[in-house]
């Protein structure tokens, strides 16, 4: 294992993000998507409040789409930990005509979450979401506060932000906003691995290398599935591969690998030269799609 000293300090801030949201919070909720960067937020939500149970449910905003891998995994991790876990639909949202499916060639549920979310946000009055974004991410993501006030429509101004120094959190919030939390929103995806391979956390199947059909799009590896639009000409073919990040499967295409380790996966990512980002087809539907969407009151 690689030296991960510089880890404690991040490991130390993001811990005290946690129990400030927790001090400064009437109803937090914790965003669990059942990919890495949530399941380190849960190990250091345990490290924050142990020995008691973590004091806020964990809530899960499902596509319909997702790998069934990171569903499995979610169902099992919250049933060992004892936690409490919220899930609403966006079926649900698309059955009550609040949202409209996609169809063609780029279609994904990934977008249609922002409605059911602020719906979720709305209906258990959470005052803040605890969020697994990371500035590295994308440059949206770059403009984040580690506390990022959402107005009561749930929208995101990016030129309002508060003045944040780390030790000086700001949770006041007028009636009907609320306030994104990002704490480990300082981590590198390098960081999140480093991290997990420290802590010898189990994660689901499908960050590790796999066979698995796919099919080639626009230089990209994606699932064969029913949630996957393909084309006739687009032919399917069994491959070896592993996720990066994990989304919608509509929008997440996975990568050539053999690391089949946690280890392994640490030394990928140390050579790689694309973010991991790069592997999600909805970050590329306009130069500036991520900070539309969270204007709008995307996670």
């Amino acid at each position: 294992m690689k030296n991960t000293a510089h880890i404690n300090p991040l490991e130390n801030e993001a811990i005290y993000i946690i129990r400030e949201v927790a001090a400064q919070f009437e109803k937090p909720v914790l965003l669990f998507s059942g990919g890495k960067d949530s399941i380190t937020l849960v190990r250091l939500a345990q490290k924050a409040f142990h020995p008691a149970k973590i004091p806020f449910p964990l809530m899960h905003i499902d596509t319909g789409h997702n790998f069934p891998e990171t569903i499995a995994f979610r169902d099992k991790l919250v049933e060992e930990l004892g936690l409490e876990l919220i899930v609403r639909n966006v079926q649900d949202s698309i059955d009550q005509g609040k949202v409209r499916e996609e169809s063609g060639k780029y279609s994904s549920r990934n977008v249609l979450q922002t409605t059911t979310l602020l719906d979720a946000i709305d209906e258990f009055k959470f005052d803040a979401c605890i969020g697994g974004a990371r500035r590295d991410e994308e440059k949206a993501r770059a403009k984040e506060r580690i506390f990022s006030v959402r107005d009561d429509f749930g929208q995101w101004d990016e030129k309002n932000q508060r003045p944040e120094l780390f030790d000086m959190l700001n949770g006041e919030i007028e009636h009907g906003q609320n306030v994104r939390v990002f704490p480990i929103s300082n981590w590198t995806e390098l960081d999140v691995w480093s991290y997990i391979e420290k802590e010898t956390l189990e994660i689901p199947s499908i960050y590790f290398s796999h066979k698995r059909r796919t099919f080639l799009r626009d230089g990209m590896i994606w699932t064969a599935s029913e949630h996957v639009y393909r084309e006739d000409d687009e032919l399917v073919e069994e491959r070896t591969v592993r996720f990066r990040t994990v989304g919608d499967m509509s929008c997440t295409a996975a990568v050539n690998s053999h690391a089949a380790t946690i280890s392994e996966v640490v030394a990928e990512i140390r050579v790689s030269t694309i973010s991991e980002r790069g592997a999600r087809i909805d970050d590329k539907r306009s130069e500036a799609a991520m900070e539309k969407r969270k204007q709008q009151g995307y996670f």
